[in-house]
């Protein structure tokens, strides 16, 4: 049966097609596909990176996994929710405090201006807008929406998509930073070391601590927005974005799936079945509107206080 959701705030009820058994909710699986990944947080890895005068590719040193970061990640989920709010004809919560010690004298007023309150000037009593409700961060009080670290490795088999994990490698990656001036005639002035993570392709576990429909449907609007725009520098996922990336195809895996259906999702010895083609036609043509819409409407009742 499909999980319960909290509707009381609404206009209306919610109302699901009675041909649905199950949906993946409270669970979100965020689908990704990253050609480079260099995070800027740091990436955890359970072996250390063999020597390039050491290297064997088939060494299990060399098989390096681990984990990155949810801070980035985090991020740019929460870069693509705040567009679609203002898009949509709202605001966001500003991540920022007002008394910041930021580098411009402005910057917080025009950020007022290009489509954010205050932070945490639309609190009332334990609810706020739907950014604060999700991502939490002040008030003591936790977001609604739960982000864990991206788990990956290079051995496909140890790859489990349910749980949040991607096929990825690890690379460090040594490069000189030479001098510009012809007089110098190139000269390294310095050697610089990045952590990156390459050709990524997996999921992205995210869960609710709430089930309220409009949360879902920021979620699903924003990583579509982010799919759409992803060669955008803004909404790049990481650092190194002036030298590709970061550039992110993205899709919500479609909730409707069962475990089996996601998993076959990332096996490239199965196509997809006819029970999933259906499932697909059913949340593009009805199912996806049902979060929506109440995202829409929670933006409208923000926007009259």
């Amino acid at each position: 049966m499909p999980p319960a959701f909290d509707t009381e705030h609404l206009d209306h009820e919610m109302s699901l097609p009675d041909d649905i058994e199950n949906l993946t909710l409270p669970d979100l699986y965020v689908g990704l596909e990253i050609p480079l990944l260099a995070p800027g947080d740091g990436i955890v890895t359970d072996r250390h990176h063999a020597s390039a005068d050491r290297y064997e590719a088939d060494d299990p040193q060399n098989q390096i996994g681990g984990m990155v970061s949810p801070f980035p990640l985090s991020g740019w989920l929460r870069h693509g929710c705040e567009r679609v709010l203002q898009i949509a004809g709202g605001t966001a919560c500003h991540p920022g405090a007002a008394n910041g010690d930021y580098m411009l004298e402005d910057v917080y007023e025009r950020d007022l201006d290009a489509g954010y309150h205050e932070k945490g000037s639309c609190v009332d009593g334990d609810a706020g807008c739907v950014i604060y409700d999700l991502f939490g961060g002040f008030n003591d009080r936790a977001g609604r929406l739960v982000r864990r670290p991206l788990r990956f490795s290079p051995i496909r088999r140890q790859v489990d998509v349910l749980q949040g994990e991607a096929e990825a490698h690890y690379r460090q990656l040594n490069t000189q930073v030479r001098s510009r001036n012809s007089e110098d005639d190139g000269q390294p002035l310095r050697m610089a070391s990045r952590d990156v993570v390459g050709n990524l392709v997996g999921t992205w576990k995210l869960s609710l601590r709430e089930l309220k429909p409009e949360y879902v449907g920021l979620l699903v609007e924003a990583v579509d927005y982010l799919d759409a725009h992803s060669d955008e520098f803004e909404l790049q996922l990481g650092g190194a974005r002036n030298f590709g990336a970061g550039m992110v195809d993205a899709r919500v895996i479609n909730p409707l799936y069962t475990d089996a259906e996601i998993k076959r999702v990332y096996n490239r010895a199965q196509d997809a079945t006819s029970g999933m083609a259906w499932k697909d036609d059913l949340w593009r043509e009805s199912v996806r509107q049902q979060f929506v819409v109440p995202l829409q409407e929670r933006v409208n009742s923000m926007e009259e206080l």
